[in-house]
This record gives C-alpha cells, structure tokens and sequence, in this order.
C-alpha cells in the first residue's frame, strides 16, 4: 500500500537561519573578549649634520673626546685605554677630566661601530658625573 501516490518528493533543506544565529554569537563573543592594546608611539627627531665648517686648529679646553672603532677600541683624548668594564671607563673618564669644570663628552664613533659601545661610553660618562655629551658627524660631500 502506498498512501503518499499524490504527493511529491520534497527535496531536505538546510535552514540557513540558526547557522547564522550562532556564528553571530560567536562573533559577538570574540568582538567583546577581544582587547584592543595601544602601542605607545614615540616621536623622535633625528639629529642632522650641520654642513658648517669647524676649524679643526682650534681646541676646546674643556672638551674630551672619546674615539670607538669597529673592533670595539677605546680612545680618551687620543690616548688607548684598556676596556674591561664600564666602570673602568668612568676610572679613565674621570682621570681625564680631573682638571676640567663641566666637560663637553664628544663621542666619536666608526660608523661600523656596535650600538652599544657608544651607549658604554655614555653609561660611563653619565657615571662618572659628565652630562654634557655630543656626538660628531661627517657630512655628505657628494652632491
């Protein structure tokens, strides 16, 4: 016996709508765990070379200069000294500066030289109570 002659074959759905439903939750979800973290920005400005020319004849009294180079070699006044610890440098530092008020530091520095050699010599000179500190560039001569 065949009670359904009459009717068709209804083809299965899929009802889309609790699908959506959910995926909207779990949207909703993410969205209010989510946190939004701010990065703090910092804004620089970035030193640049004065294409001034300074008489090299001329020097300064109060100033010290200190010479790194890519090996990572110490210079005080054109004197080598022996780096084993930053607080050797401050020793030096302040043995070069023993006579001087205020000193200007000049940091000289080969530009293969580590990042952190210059920030030794200005952790030594900030040691050894030197906060007047300046660095020397070479200007472009190339136009």
């Amino acid at each position: 016996m065949n009670f359904q002659r009459g009717k068709q074959n209804d083809e299965p759905e899929i009802n889309l709508v609790p699908m959506i439903d959910v995926l909207l939750v779990i949207l909703i979800f993410l969205i209010v765990t989510t946190t939004y973290s701010k990065f703090a920005e910092l804004e620089i400005n970035l030193p640049q070379a004065n294409a001034e020319e300074v008489d090299k004849n001329v020097e300064k009294p109060n100033n010290i200069d200190i010479t790194v180079n890519a090996a990572g070699d110490y210079t005080i006044n054109r004197m080598p000294i022996k780096f084993s610890s930053i607080e050797s440098l401050r020793d030096a530092l302040q043995s070069a500066a023993q006579d001087l008020s205020d000193p200007f530091i000049i940091i000289n520095a080969d530009a293969k030289a580590t990042h952190q050699s210059v920030i030794t010599i200005m952790e030594a000179a900030r040691l050894a109570g030197h906060n007047k500190i300046t660095f020397t560039t070479e200007t472009n001569s190339a136009k």
